[in-house]
């Protein structure tokens, strides 16, 4: 996966497909105003179900007549208001968990032993810092950071903080990866 490529070509590979990759590339190649609606969709897919991360969105061409701060202004607040509103789904999915425990099941049943090192991280952090502590765990970029809103959702219990933790988790993480990838270029 590319996070910051430019528009490639205009087909969908078919084997991608099941890996959603195809997803990504549509995010990475959109244009204008839909653009914004394909942003909040892919948000809130990758809070509670796809396997990426979701920096990809600040690879989105948008041609909106804005300037480039109000550009990733607007992606980085829809992509927030995505993320929460596909948290508030994982919370739920995780306040079932607690009580079926399929998800869970799952995740330490994964190739990697994942669910292990997150939730002693992840219990760490949540105990220690509550819901700050989650913003600060979602604002690491380019960590699959379903996990950890899993992980918080099976932990906590007040849906809307758990929405407003996540959207500033979104929020400070696309930041965070501004900086660095404007750190890292100013270098080279």
């Amino acid at each position: 996966m590319t996070v910051f490529a430019t528009a490639g070509p205009a087909f969908v590979d078919t084997a991608a497909l099941g890996s959603f990759e195809w997803l990504e590339h549509l995010v990475e190649t959109t244009t204008g105003w839909v653009g914004l609606g394909i942003i909040f969709v892919y948000s809130f897919l990758i809070a509670f179900a796809l396997p990426g991360v979701s920096e990809v969105v600040l690879a989105a061409p948008l041609d909106l007549g804005l300037t480039r701060a109000g550009r990733l202004g607007l992606i980085i607040l829809v992509s927030g208001v995505g993320k929460a509103a596909g948290s508030i789904l994982a919370f739920h999915i995780g306040q079932e968990a607690k009580e079926a425990g399929p998800i869970v099941g799952f995740l330490r049943r994964s190739r990697f032993d994942v669910i292990e090192w997150s939730e002693n991280k992840t219990v760490e952090v949540a105990r220690k810092w509550g819901y700050l502590g989650m913003a600060l765990a979602l604002s690491v970029p380019f960590f699959p950071d379903t996990i950890s809103i899993y992980a918080f959702a099976v932990l906590e219990e007040d849906y809307a903080k758990f929405a407003l933790a996540t959207f500033a988790g979104s929020v400070g993480r696309l930041l965070v990866t501004l900086f660095l990838v404007g750190s890292t270029v100013a270098v080279l």
